[in-house]
């Protein structure tokens, strides 16, 4: 698959010249990610069959993200848009000038007509997002780390996008604990900038333990 590097002309190390955490880092999420599978299977089963028995529709989607190195890789989530969601954004945004503006911004809709009800509540719980554990397994993510983005915006992130790609995206990170949707693009790069300089197995911590308060309170979630 072709990297990232290729696409927009970002220099990255390659992983002969990083070992962004080391074998510490990675032990920590292969053992997290597993007991977190097992403990929460019920729920992740219970998940599926509701999105299935509401509207018959796929349970996951996979959505192609850039990952450590460049690396693209299919990110796992829970469906939480309508099948056609590509086409009701595209005429939405051609409706409403104010609603272009802000997708342009911040790659966010606030009020996102492609959410279904059941799907909003999935978002605010962070439910959708349970699924990447499997991501975390194969290696392709971790459970802390910078944002996981797309192509665009990786070519919006400039100069930052070599520093941000020596990590794997994480399941949470900085830009979970300091206010999720509500930063703005710049602010989420500034943070996932500023774990990749000082990341440490205490940092880690530090982050799981904040993000559970985050998660429940639903702040900055939509």
């Amino acid at each position: 698959m072709q990297d990232i590097s290729e696409l927009h002309g970002v220099s990255y190390a390659s992983p002969e010249q990083a070992n962004f955490g080391g074998w510490p880092k990675r032990c920590f999420d292969v053992v997290v990610a597993s007991v977190a599978l097992v403990a929460l299977a019920p729920l992740l089963v219970l998940v599926a069959l509701l999105i299935k028995l509401t509207d018959g529709h796929s349970t996951l989607i996979r959505h192609q993200r850039v990952g450590q190195f460049g690396r693209q890789f299919w990110c796992l989530k829970f469906r939480t848009m309508v099948p056609n969601a590509d086409e009701m954004l595209q005429v939405h945004l051609a409706r409403s000038p104010e609603a272009r503006a802000e997708w342009e911004r911040d790659r966010k809709l606030k009020r996102d007509p492609r959410v279904t009800a059941l799907g909003r509540v999935f978002r605010q719980l962070s439910i959708d997002e349970l699924p990447q554990l499997i991501n975390v397994l194969r290696g392709e993510m971790s459970l802390v780390g910078p944002r996981p983005m797309v192509q665009d915006e990786i070519a919006r992130c400039g100069a930052s996008a070599s520093e941000v790609l020596l990590a794997r995206p994480g399941l949470t990170g900085l830009w979970q604990v300091h206010g999720r949707n509500e930063l703005p693009f710049e602010a989420r790069i500034a943070l996932n900038r500023q774990y990749v300089r000082h990341q440490s197995f205490l940092l880690d911590c530090r982050i799981v333990l904040k993000t559970i308060p985050v998660v429940i309170s639903r702040r900055g979630s939509y």
